[in-house]
């Protein structure tokens, strides 16, 4: 194999190349070591019809930094170059992708168009595999998306769909993906995604290949294909049903055959609760229990009774049958015990929503560990995107939030390195020992901890966030500063002139207008950190992050202006009602029931001491 220096001059991209398109590839990442070292790692090319110049096959982002290179002042730029012969396009094809795969790795959608343009050269599906080291299942896979309408394979590569909602898309029908994607440009409707979209396009719970009981070769209905897993699912749920319930009557008449006294069929809507029976051989009197599920899936549960028919019968040391000796009445029936606890709960809450510092401790302890009535769940703060999890991990806001979250966690006894004060689920926590640690605690310790739980578990992106923003004066300039993430999902050329305008002024945005987004954007950069001569902007946060907050761009579609708008008619409109005058309010009441409580205990007093006084004298007497 022979590296040959070639000019640059001498060089275009082929038509082959994995990437080759009108777009020009990001070349930040490799720019700065071809400036400073040149290109080390040889690129791919054939002699082109032109004599003396060559075409690449593999190398494209190498070529277009060397030329970024050159227009930066570097001289006599050559690259080391292989040549690969004169084969066909295939051939060529199949080198640039191999050489791609190993340095930077294609989307799915890359790879589907570049898998396609492989089998339209003639390439078969198993060439292909082994070609690249992959099952034919793998190929089949991304040659799948060539189902999918161009639209959603676009808003696919940008990443705007998750895989998991691809895969089902791929199974639907083109006037299903036409009405899902209505629904997904839709900004005021939901389109179903992941398992959700598998339903709406099933009608229902799909039913996998997998759970059939009957010989699914010898099935007459129609089998949904799926490339994405193993089995396919079943079209027609009652056609499945039908088949499966009568090899469910085969399996119940041989497990009588076999001896066994009852067999119970349980239809879907019930379920097998372990904890209701008990184990028993088939000789004491055990039987069968065959529970169908939703999705299809049949359980024999072999050798079961219930627990009030086990409790019913006892066994002798011999192991044999004989009648218990009849349960004791309970003391109380149940209706009793209904009536005893209705009665105590209600005086027990009435003197709790009088006593507000032992009620706030016990709501806290609720928030906290939840309740079969309370169920509170914590704001996830991290989404599909990397770069987006990373800007908010090392924020200056979630830094300050941890360190009181720690503190709380070390007040409580609980670990400090837990994600959260709040439970994750109902029964992760204790709550009444929780009760008893928050009532030995200072209210305002008690306050401080309330305060960190609401905000755990204060919703993202509500109309909430609007309203305490401006009650709290938040002011986002002290947690926020333009970081990598910013500039790399500011994508827009007209919001990103408007922000330049905004941070450099008119002047600058108008000089600079015709410029690519990239420019633009490392302009805006300049202007905050006072680099290349720019005067440094001080304190300043995108209009759509402020409280309250603005669009640059009549457009719409930003989300926290339209949350903004929707809390200041709901204040509006759903102002609450003042208090009737003739009404006692909270705080009388709560008074008047301190004040009773304290005449009855002076009265019990003035009481027991005439009693006493009287029982004096008596014995005198």
């Amino acid at each position: 194999m022979q590296i040959d220096q070639i000019p640059l001059d001498r060089l275009s991209v082929s038509k082959a190349n994995m990437r080759a398109g009108k777009k020009l590839p990001d070349v930040s990442d490799i720019l700065p070591s071809i400036i400073k070292r040149g290109v080390i790692a040889p690129l791919f090319v054939r002699k082109n019809c032109q004599d003396g110049h060559y075409e690449i096959v593999a190398g494209k982002r190498r070529f277009y930094a060397s030329l970024e290179a050159a227009k930066q002042g570097k001289e006599a730029l050559t690259l080391p170059c292989i040549s690969v012969g004169e084969g066909d396009d295939a051939e060529a094809l199949e080198i640039s992708m191999i050489e791609n795969m190993l340095r930077q790795n294609p989307d799915a959608v890359t790879q589907w168009e570049s898998y396609t343009r492989l089998v339209k050269e003639g390439r078969s599906v198993e060439d292909i595999a082994a070609t690249f080291a992959l099952t034919e299942l793998q190929v089949k896979r991304i040659l799948a998306l060539g189902n999918l309408l161009p639209r959603i394979r676009e808003a696919y590569r940008a990443e705007e769909i998750d895989a998991a909602t691809v895969k089902h898309l791929t199974l639907a029908t083109k006037a299903q993906q036409k009405a899902w994607l209505a629904l997904f440009e839709d900004a005021d409707s939901y389109a179903p995604r992941g398992n959700q979209l598998k339903a709406w396009l099933f009608g229902g719970a799909s039913i996998s290949v997998g759970v059939a009981l009957f010989d699914v070769g010898a099935f007459g209905g129609q089998i949904v294909q799926n490339l994405f897993e193993e089995d396919g699912y079943f079209a027609d749920a009652d056609a499945f049903w039908a088949a499966q319930t009568a090899e469910i009557e085969v399996r119940k008449a041989a497990y009588l055959a076999e001896g066994w006294s009852d067999v119970q069929i349980m239809p879907p809507h019930e379920h097998f609760a372990s904890w209701e029976y008990e184990k028993t051989p088939k000789r004491r009197g055990g039987r069968i229990y065959i529970q169908c599920r939703d999705n299809g899936e049949v359980v024999f549960h072999e050798g079961y009774v219930t627990r009030k028919e086990a409790e019913r019968v006892g066994k002798d040391d011999s192991g044999g049958v004989a009648d218990a000796a009849k349960a004791a009445r309970p003391e109380l029936t149940s209706a009793l015990n209904q009536y005893v606890d209705l009665h105590r709960h209600a005086a027990v809450r009435t003197e709790l929503a009088a006593r507000p510092h032992v009620a706030l401790c016990v709501m806290v302890a609720h928030a906290i560990c939840g309740s079969p009535l309370w169920s509170v769940s914590v704001q996830e703060q991290r989404t599909r995107n990397d770069s987006i999890n990373e800007s908010i991990e090392t924020c200056t806001a979630e830094t300050r939030f941890d360190e009181r979250r720690r503190a709380v966690l070390n007040v409580l006894g609980f670990d400090a390195e837990q994600p959260s004060v709040t439970a994750q689920g109902y029964g992760d926590r204790s709550l009444l020992p929780l009760v008893t640690r928050l009532l030995g605690l200072p209210e305002t310790t008690v306050l401080d901890i309330l305060a960190v739980v609401m905000a755990e578990t204060l919703a993202s992106g509500s109309e909430l966030i609007e309203t305490l923003g401006i009650t709290l004066g938040v002011p986002m300039t002290d947690y926020w500063q333009a970081d990598q993430a910013f500039y790399d999902l500011l994508r827009d050329k007209e919001v990103a002139t408007a922000v330049l305008a905004e941070v450099g002024g008119s002047p600058v945005a108008e000089a600079n207008a015709k410029e690519k987004g990239k420019v633009i954007k490392g302009v805006i950069a300049d202007c905050l950190t006072g680099d290349n001569g720019r005067a440094k902007v001080e304190g300043w946060v995108p209009r759509w992050m402020a409280f309250p907050p603005a669009a640059y761009t009549t457009r719409g579609g930003v989300a926290t202006v339209s949350a903004a708008h929707r809390a200041a008619w709901m204040v509006e409109s759903q102002a609450p009602v003042e208090p009737d005058p003739n009404i006692p309010d909270v705080a009388d009441k709560a008074q008047t029931g301190a004040d009773a409580r304290g005449e009855a205990e002076t009265k019990d007093e003035s009481d027991a001491a005439q009693s006493a006084e009287a029982e004096e004298e008596r014995l005198a007497a």
